[in-house]
């Protein structure tokens, strides 16, 4: 995905140092100034259009917050409430004040969820929030949350960044969080200030800089040129910075997949045969080792291996079968050419193959896939795009594509697979419409006993597999480069994340280390 694991319950994992900076290393210039180098600029810093309503903001709070083990914890909440029924309640923490100095309210709150709700602003996140019937605010210091329905994820959906009541979604961001905004410039960079009245206490940081290259390469480069304090690169572009002194790379576990989705209503790439040809005939091993230099694991559904949620029965091998792609692709009548590519009833077994350009990362394992296909007479066409150019032609051509969420399986997998959803931009865009699965996403969304949910995605995780919906590819370790000592960068288990997340997000919290 453009713009935006858990282990439900399991432990955190520290971020692993994989080379040691000098002690004397620091970032140039000034220590209280930090320069983050990002990959994806944001279309909006307003929570209420969709700004990192999972708690990845840096200039807003939400009523709770997600610790490095990725368990809640209150933030604009005094402490977290009762969630098991159609209402819920929040007491608000005392003394909180926005940017601009006004006292937060229950107001600034239902404000804020009414608005992702009205159908009039069209925000991209209101179906995250449909088990919301409204918010309320009784008085300054209580909210009231009244649900549809009871829906186990609430106090998760209760990250989203907090914006003052009556407030122009479009004007510059006020929030309550750790730095204050101060500029955007678009395409380029946006600046912030630390927020030195701030609840939780004033960051060390006290300039931050958010650098946007979407290029990896160019990215890199600015990187080694002593540019960035630090920036997420893919795995194999890391390489370059190992070793060297005044430089840390790390890696974090993530729930971060990438896979190709396909436009369902095309003649090629509808056809069942073919998906589940292409899905025997990947070298995911190869993938793995290779492209990702180790930093990952094969994927093979939108529920990683290791967490509660993972049915483990919807696992492939992580090595070709390209005699049993072949196979499949005969039975089906798709005859091999005199060019070797196959044809079924005058149609040619070829599709293109679409990623986003300046992403070295995708754009390799788009011509891994075409290699792989191939070999079975499958002739995958690349087309290495801008979003702009991308966007309108999901319906119709493939598309390499990341998601993946640590935080619970209502998460994102709604909104990919229900057909509610199919062709609302990047949520569906394949148009998969299966009234089964619709059903059990509904299942899961609805009830709060853990073991029917478990059922439900488990049904949902093996029709998805049948249907070949998707061709999962890899999970991915997220890579860091850090100059400088540090300390305070430690993270949980990563979701996909285009905002300022992860590792990164933690910037909060960082201090020289000397």
């Amino acid at each position: 995905m453009r713009r935006r694991f858990v282990l439900i319950g399991a432990v955190a994992f520290a971020l692993a140092g994989c080379s040691a900076p000098s002690q004397s290393a620091a970032p140039r210039g000034a220590q209280d100034t930090v320069v983050l180098g990002l990959g994806s600029e944001p279309d909006s810093l307003s929570p209420v259009l969709g700004y990192t309503p999972d708690g990845g903001s840096l200039i807003f709070d939400g009523l709770v917050r997600r610790t490095p083990d990725l368990k809640l914890e209150p933030a604009l909440a005094e402490a977290l409430p009762e969630a098991s029924g159609t209402t819920v309640t929040f007491t608000l923490r005392q003394g909180v004040t926005f940017h601009d100095g006004r006292p937060l309210t229950g107001a600034d709150v239902a404000y804020t969820y009414n608005e992702v709700l009205d159908p009039a602003n069209n925000s991209p996140i209101q179906g995250d929030y449909a088990a919301i019937e409204r918010v309320e605010a009784p008085d300054a210091r209580t909210v009231v949350f009244r649900l549809k329905y009871a829906y186990a994820p609430i106090l998760q959906r209760a990250t989203l960044g907090i914006v003052p009541d009556k407030s122009d979604p479009k004007a510059d961001p006020v929030g309550t969080g750790p730095f204050t905004f101060v500029s955007w410039t678009k395409g380029d960079k946006i600046t912030l200030r630390a927020n030195e009245r701030y609840w939780g206490g004033a960051p060390a940081v006290k300039n931050l800089v958010l650098a946007y290259t979407a290029d990896d390469n160019a990215r890199a480069t600015r990187m080694a040129a002593g540019e960035f304090t630090a920036t997420e690169l893919p795995p194999k572009a890391v390489t370059r910075f190992r070793n060297q002194p005044g430089l840390t790379v790390y890696e974090a576990p993530s729930a971060d997949y990438r896979g190709v989705m396909f436009p369902l209503d095309q003649p090629v790439t509808g056809d069942l045969a073919i998906r589940r040809a292409l899905n025997l005939a990947l070298d995911r091993e190869a993938m793995v080792s290779v492209i990702l230099a180790g930093a990952g694991q094969a994927a093979f559904g939108p529920i990683p291996p290791g967490t509660d949620w993972h049915n483990p029965a919807v696992r492939g091998s992580a090595a070709p079968d390209r005699a049993g792609a072949v196979q499949v692709l005969e039975e089906a009548g798709w005859k091999a050419g005199a060019d070797g590519v196959r044809v079924k009833d005058g149609m040619t077994a070829a599709f293109t193959l679409m990623y986003p350009a300046g992403d070295s990362l995708r754009k390799e394992l788009a011509l891994a896939v075409a290699s792989d296909a191939k070999k079975i007479g499958i002739d995958v066409r690349l087309a290495g795009l801008d979003w702009d150019a991308i966007e309108p032609r999901m319906a119709e051509d493939a598309l390499i594509m990341g998601w993946g969420t640590p935080f619970d399986p209502d998460y994102i997998n709604y909104e990919l697979f229900h057909s509610s959803f199919a062709g609302k931009g990047f949520f569906n865009p394949g148009r998969y419409d299966n009234p089964e699965v619709d059903e059990l996403l509904e299942q899961g969304r609805r009830s709060t006993d853990p073991a029917v949910r478990k059922k439900a995605y488990d049904e949902v995780q093996r029709r998805i597999h049948d249907d070949a919906v998707w061709l999962y590819l890899v999970y991915l370790k997220h890579t860091y480069v850090v100059r400088g000592d540090w300390s305070g960068l430690t993270v949980g288990v990563e979701p996909h994340a285009h905002a300022t997340g992860g590792l990164l997000g933690t910037v909060v919290g960082w201090r020289p280390a000397s």
